[in-house]
């Protein structure tokens, strides 16, 4: 059973949808990306505690600190190479980002090959089910373009204006 509870962020953010399976923390998206369907939003049973420690990580964050802790989550469907994506996602330090072409880079220095397509590393962002948490929003094109979020671009520019302090230039395509 996936239960679903709301998170209301600051303003100029659109809303969180969290997902449980009532003792993790399984998704975590805007509301407005679309993703995972509709459902329950606020039943009663987002008082789960994983969706306290997720609230409690999410205030931290828009408060604009970087979360000292982090929810338990499972992440179901992972690959070995997913693994490797989200692994590189999660060193991205707060207010940083990184390419496409660099996570690419990396892994297929990590496994020994010439080159790995910076593609399929986008496809593999893009199917991080746990936003924030998991910051594929610090993920950017090779030219610093703000290409492609599940989420919406809106958001992603929201996040790193919000995670570097001033505003970010939206070089979006």
């Amino acid at each position: 059973m996936t239960f679903k509870a709301a998170y209301r962020t600051p303003e100029g953010f659109s809303d969180l949808v969290m997902e449980s399976d009532g003792e993790v923390l399984t998704g975590l998206r805007f509301d407005a990306s679309g993703k995972g369907g509709g459902g329950r939003h606020d039943c009663a049973d987002s008082n789960l505690p994983v969706f306290g420690e997720a609230r409690r990580w999410l205030d931290a964050y828009f408060g604009g600190h970087e979360p000292d802790f982090t929810p338990a989550y499972r992440i179901d469907g992972m690959t070995s190479f997913r693994k490797d994506v989200i692994d590189a996602m999660l060193r991205i330090p707060f207010g940083g980002t990184t390419t496409y072409g660099e996570i690419a880079a990396e892994i297929a220095r990590r496994r020994g090959l010439d080159r790995m397509s910076a593609q399929a590393v986008g496809g593999a962002v893009g199917w991080n089910p746990l936003c924030i948490i998991i910051p594929c929003h610090r993920v950017v094109g090779a030219d610093g373009a703000l290409v492609g979020y599940g989420g919406g671009i809106e958001n992603k520019v929201a996040l790193l204006a919000h995670e570097s302090g001033c505003f970010f230039e939206m070089q979006a395509k």
